[in-house]
């Protein structure tokens, strides 16, 4: 069970995502004393300090209902992309069992170099800030659980977004990011009220 605990401890990370998106996580450690946004929480299920931290998929890990459309549609696998792409520090790479194409929406965020996962798993990124994130993982106590090491504490990823990262640097293109901002909150609003209900 998650160690029962009155603190909590919130902290964030950037990643740069293969197609020029930016995705940015919001966790909290401990107990969480608001429902995370969107009903979409999703918790890391594994931190092996010096090895991982594992995100749990949609299906397990998230603690809003799902209808069938939905269940559907998480529980999709993933065919297996493998590139020469080295498994370092911060990568983020697809979680899977051991078909090759079994991948679904859990991932991992390498914790330390594991050249064991090079060109077995599907990478689709890379932290670009946020490693003390990372090394607030790797203190937290654990327990070990066959072969997965838990922490004793709750992590919450309590929200994500992404953007894209052409637009970002360019700066007479302000009025135009802005626009495109508000318009994906309306859309993300319209298809969370639509399918996350």
């Amino acid at each position: 069970m998650w160690g029962a605990t009155s603190k909590h401890l919130r902290t964030k990370m950037v990643m740069e995502l293969v197609a020029l998106l930016v995705l940015v996580m919001n966790f909290a450690i401990g107990a969480v004393p608001e429902e995370p946004q969107l009903g979409s929480a999703r918790v890391v299920f594994q931190v092996d300090k010096g090895f991982v931290a594992q995100v749990a998929d949609v299906v397990g890990g998230r603690t809003a209902p799902m209808n069938d459309e939905q269940r559907d549609e998480a529980e999709k696998a993933i065919v297996g992309e493998f590139s020469d792409v080295k498994h370092v520090r911060g990568t983020l790479s697809m979680g899977r069992y051991t078909d090759p194409n079994s991948g679904t929406s859990s991932f991992s965020i390498l914790l330390g170099d594991a050249p064991h996962l090079d060109g077995q798993y599907t990478v689709f990124g890379k932290l670009t800030r946020g490693d003390e994130t990372l090394r607030k993982l790797e203190e937290l106590p654990t327990r070990r659980e066959g072969i997965f090491v838990m922490p004793l504490e709750r992590i919450t990823i309590l929200s994500s977004y992404y953007y894209d990262t052409k637009m970002e640097s360019c700066e007479g293109e302000t009025s135009i990011l802005k626009r495109r901002l508000a318009a994906s909150a309306v859309e993300i609003e319209r298809w969370r009220m639509k399918c996350f209900p």
